[in-house]
């Protein structure tokens, strides 16, 4: 360890004390005069080394006795390639072509673009793969993404989960502008809390994120940009109506205070208050619900000095009622009278995020962020009481430069965290404090023609789970063109918060039991996991059209897990790992241009994901094996009014998926082992009026599946065998939706 030290800190002095070559690239002017030539490209011949000149022509690039010819381009000038044979000052003129030959380029914006460069396997979701569809939130965001699978968590909260690699949002590392955001008691509605029209953009990174982000990250990462003030329009509103009486209004509000400085006001509100009962339990298949979320964003621009910065303030307030048809909440409220359930929940955010790049020397950057959020959530399930308070502050600082030349680049910075948790479950009252400090060094390797490589660390010293370290590897090899191989290895350690990532089971009548093991937190021992993935890319023409196909393995090892179990139907009980865990996932996706303007993404995924429970070691329930999707999206020809037409079609097959044991049950209260299949088909068409107008329309579901009886036992929702768990499709059947946008630049 102390040689690996050594080495950390000699390496810069080794690297730095590499030769170099200055110089000066100008041109003359009409009057004779030199003058310097900026952002001219240099670089040695048949390497990737290269660099480009500053405001004053001036550049300055590593040499070795190897380099022998020196290359100087600029368009509109002709490209010279200089022979070097020492280490001499250079100046140098560039001439102007007589004549340039026209060159026209013709390209259409990915929707969906994965990288071929990075060293991480990152999938980059446009705003525009967003309005493929209704995307009234985070949670509603990746119905067109095969990589992320989307369901329900029980058949009462109408609350989406989701999971990736096989393994649920809590083993996802969510942040908004890489400040995590969805975690704690946030974790089980959170991704409801983020509208669709707020999102800029969505990077979605399978297996084990950066140490940049902190150590909780095991599946992978999902981050969120959010729009900017400066770039967004300065009036854009969404209005969105279903058939379910599901209405939503976004507005956004963007003002130039002044050249550096620019704000936006952005209001979101939905509202549905209709009660559905399509099987006819007794109970809505849907919660009634109103929610306001407001954000006000601050941004601050100054290239001239190197800063940007923005500054965040969000309220919500959201409130949920679920439950039986005839639940009245002012005179059945935790009574007997009839079943119902009411999640009210109060959030406030600030952040703060500023950057600094170095003018003079543009590798160098610092960027410091910041971010405090205070989340209330009072709740009751039937006669369950779970309530949640939540303080939480987050800052980390990261320094960005370079060894030697732009080919080594190395982050390197600290982070804080701290939370503090107020929980109320029935009458018993849990609090504690988690506060954690940590430093971490990232360097890469990147030489553009055919390695990345990213190998990081950090070390955190966490007031409950002690001092341990968390080592992340990515590498991508390109082998041929419009190829890449990627490999990865990291380890993730996280707290399991029991309640609040599983609030689905106050809404059955099982018994809870924690068994204590003498941990830290709830007498439990912090969840550790491995995480090992490849992937293999490569892009084509197919009939003259452009293609890829993507095939990628990914496997999740715990060291230690708390275990959710299901498997007796009268209780759900949490305890340490005995035994093996695991999660596989494998994953092939085919993209294709079919024809001008028609784009086909077609995927197929395998899970094999296991875990010892005290029953023995099962697969992990309501996970399908197998699922197929295809997608589908044409977009005419834009018009000179600016008008046109965009149809997008998805369509999701799941194999069936295992059922917890109910075997104990009396006849009439159990499953079958296994779910039926299901195929959900969703559409929708927008006219595009013009730059200022469109209009959308869309249904979910329109192949109509519902699942008859998503809970067990509702005719007695107070009794030992009531469970809202069991849900493996949609319950409410088919919805049909309308929208229209307005915006002004």
């Amino acid at each position: 360890m102390k040689k690996l030290a050594l080495l950390l800190v000699l390496l810069p002095v080794f690297s730095f004390s590499q030769e170099k070559i200055n110089g000066m690239i100008m041109q003359v002017n009409e009057e004779n005069k030199h003058i310097p030539v900026i952002g001219a490209n240099v670089y040695w011949l048949d390497t990737t080394v290269g660099t480009s000149t500053n405001f004053d022509g001036k550049f300055t690039i590593p040499y070795e006795t190897d380099y022998k010819k020196l290359v100087v381009s600029y368009v509109g000038y002709k490209t010279d390639t200089l022979t070097i044979k020492n280490t001499d000052h250079i100046h140098h003129l560039l001439q102007p072509t007589s004549s340039l030959d026209e060159v026209v380029l013709s390209s259409r914006k990915q929707a969906t673009a994965k990288s071929y460069l990075l060293s991480q396997n990152v999938m980059t979701v446009s705003s525009d793969e967003l309005l493929k569809a209704a995307c009234c939130n985070l949670s509603e965001s990746f119905e067109t993404n095969p990589s992320i699978d989307v369901n329900f968590a029980d058949a009462v909260s109408g609350t989406r989960q989701i999971k990736m690699l096989g393994l649920t949002s809590p083993y996802i590392l969510i942040t908004t502008e890489n400040i995590p955001s969805i975690r704690g008691a946030s974790q089980a509605y959170g991704l409801s809390f983020i509208p669709g029209t707020w999102v800029e953009s969505i990077q979605i990174t399978k297996g084990a994120g950066s140490v940049v982000n902190g150590y909780e990250s095991i599946a992978g990462q999902i981050n969120t940009e959010l729009v900017k003030p400066k770039t967004d329009k300065s009036l854009f509103v969404n209005l969105y109506g279903a058939s379910s009486e599901r209405l939503e209004l976004n507005v956004h509000l963007n003002t130039k205070i002044s050249d550096k400085w620019d704000t936006g006001l952005y209001v979101h509100g939905n509202t549905h208050n209709k009660k559905h009962d399509v099987n006819d339990d007794g109970f809505m298949d849907m919660p009634i619900y109103n929610q306001i979320n407001i954000m006000n964003r601050w941004q601050y621009t100054n290239p001239e000095k190197g800063f940007v910065s923005f500054i965040n303030v969000k309220y919500l307030n959201d409130a949920k009622q679920a439950g039986q048809l005839d639940f009245d909440p002012n005179t059945d409220k935790l009574t007997t009278n009839a079943w119902g359930s009411e999640i009210d929940t109060q959030r406030f955010e600030a952040a703060v995020k500023l950057g600094y790049v170095n003018p003079e020397i543009p590798y160098q950057s610092l960027g410091v962020q910041s971010a405090f959020s205070w989340h209330e959530q009072e709740s009751y399930f039937g006669l369950n009481v779970y309530n949640i308070v939540h303080n939480s502050l987050y800052a980390n600082a990261i320094y960005n430069s370079i060894i030697s030349d732009s080919r080594h680049k190395i982050k390197t910075g600290i982070s804080y965290t701290y939370d503090h948790y107020k929980e109320l479950v029935n009458k018993t009252e849990y609090k504690r404090t988690e506060a954690s400090v940590g430093g971490f060094f990232e360097y890469n390797y990147d030489n553009l023609d055919k390695l990345n490589l990213t190998a990081g660390v950090r070390v955190d010293n966490h007031n409950l789970l002690g001092v341990f370290v968390t080592p992340r590897l990515h590498a991508r090899y390109t082998p041929w063109e419009k190829s890449a191989i990627r490999a990865s290895i990291g380890r993730g350690k996280r707290s399991a918060n029991v309640f609040t990532e599983n609030q689905s089971m106050f809404a059955t009548s099982r018994q809870i039991n924690i068994l204590n093991s003498g941990g830290n937190i709830y007498g439990l021992d912090p969840e550790i996991a491995w995480n090992y993935g490849v992937s293999f890319l490569q892009g084509f023409n197919l009939f003259g059209r452009k293609a890829d196909v993507t095939l990628d393995f990914y496997r999740t090892d715990f060291q230690n897990q708390v275990v959710v179990d299901y498997e007796d139907p009268q209780a759900v009980s949490f305890y340490n790992l005995e035994g093996e865990s695991y999660a596989n996932s494998f994953q092939l996706e085919l993209n294709y241009n079919v024809f001008a303007h028609f784009d086909l993404r077609m995927a197929y995924k395998y899970y094999d994901v296991k875990t010892q429970y005290q029953s023995g070691k099962l697969e992990k329930a309501l996970t399908p094996q197998h699922r197929v999707f295809a997608n589908g999206s044409y977009e005419t020809k834009m018009q000179d009014t600016g008008g046109n037409w965009k149809f997008d079609v998805t369509y999701n097959w799941l194999s069936e998926q295992r059922f917890t044991s109910t075997v104990t049950n009396p006849v009439d209260y159990r499953v079958p082992e296994y779910s039926p299949t299901v195929g959900t088909l969703n559409m929708q068409v927008t006219k595009v009026f013009s730059p200022k107008f469109e209009v959308y329309l869309g249904g979910e579901n329109m192949t109509n599946v519902r699942q008859e009886n998503a809970i067990l036992a509702p005719n007695d929702p107070f009794g030992s065998y009531f469970d809202t768990t069991f849900v493996y499709g949609p319950v409410f059947g088919s919805m049909y939706y309308a929208g229209l946008r307005f915006k002004i630049e």
